[in-house]
């Protein structure tokens, strides 16, 4: 997954990652922006996660939206 790509169209994506990772306010998706780094420190920060797993989490969540990515492409 391209995280420019997301960056650039965060909108669209943030209603995923509120529904991956319920936790998160919409003050903290709105800092996040689309920035990787940024959702990782916030979910090891609410989560109480190892950096490892909340790495393995958003591979698997950048797996599951691949279709969504393409789409924004285009």
């Amino acid at each position: 997954m391209n995280w420019d790509i997301v960056e650039g169209n965060w909108k669209q994506f943030r209603g995923k990652v509120k529904s991956q990772w319920g936790r998160l306010s919409d003050d903290q998706l709105d800092l996040i922006a689309g920035k990787r780094v940024e959702l990782a420190g916030k979910i090891q920060e609410h989560y109480g996660l190892a950096k490892d797993e909340v790495e393995r989490q958003i591979k698997e969540f950048e797996a599951q939206n691949r279709d969504d990515r393409r789409k924004t492409d285009v």
